[in-house]
Order: C-alpha cells, then structure tokens, then sequence
C-alpha cells in the first residue's frame, strides 16, 4: 500500500501543524493499546495514525477533544449546587436563643470519680 502523505490528510485537517498534534496524539494512544479502526499493513503507529484520519476512520473533532482532555492538569467536574439543608426546629421554638453553644462543664474531682468507678476488663494473658 502507497505511504499516506500529508497531503492525504490535509483537506480533513486544514492546519499542519495541528494534522501533526493530533497524529502524533492518536500515535500515542495506539502505543498505549487503543483498538485500530484500519489494517495496521506493516505500519507504524504515526502512519496509522494519519491513515486513520485520512480515511476518516476517526473523527478530527473528536481526536481534538481527546488532545485537549490529555493536556489538562484540572479538569472541571459539573457537580449539582447544594441545596440548602432546612434548620431543625430546636424544642425552644419560641424563643430567641443568642447563638451561644453551651457545653456541659466537669470539674477535675468529677472527672476522676467518673474514672475511678470504671471497672477495668478482665484481663487475660494473650501470651
């Protein structure tokens, strides 16, 4: 089979050197293990690769996406909004409350009653 030339590929992809960005990305994509939509005939990756787009067996537009999706370092994830979470009727509903959390205070003679009642577990010898 004759060599495909630039030519071949230049009425699908009008810029040359994106004919050779986007060649040179469909290369690599076949050397990775991406299924061939031709005969592969002997060839190597890179002229695969321009058959494939001079046949238009693949897409211009669609390898071009591919490329741009390769390059990126953040892609953008269209995630839903959050909705906003309803507040939870506190029992006071009536009354104003000042915003203030309180917490529950121990003083240290508590809290070494409340650890000194603790019953240790049984303890069993493992060894």
């Amino acid at each position: 089979m004759a060599r495909v030339t630039v030519e071949d590929c230049i009425d699908k992809v009008e810029n040359r050197f994106e004919l050779v960005l986007l060649a040179s990305h469909r290369a690599r994509m076949i050397s990775s293990g991406t299924p061939l939509t031709i005969d592969r005939d002997n060839d190597k990756n890179p002229v695969v690769a321009l058959r494939e787009i001079a046949d238009e067996t693949i897409a211009p537009g669609d390898l071009r996406e591919e490329l741009i999706h390769s390059l990126q370092k953040y892609v953008e994830v269209d995630e839903p909004e959050a909705e906003p979470v309803p507040l939870i009727a506190s029992p006071k509903a009536g009354t104003e409350d000042s915003g203030d959390i309180a917490f529950d205070r121990m003083s240290e003679e508590e809290l070494l009653r409340g650890l000194e009642s603790m019953v240790p577990p049984d303890k069993t010898e493992d060894f």
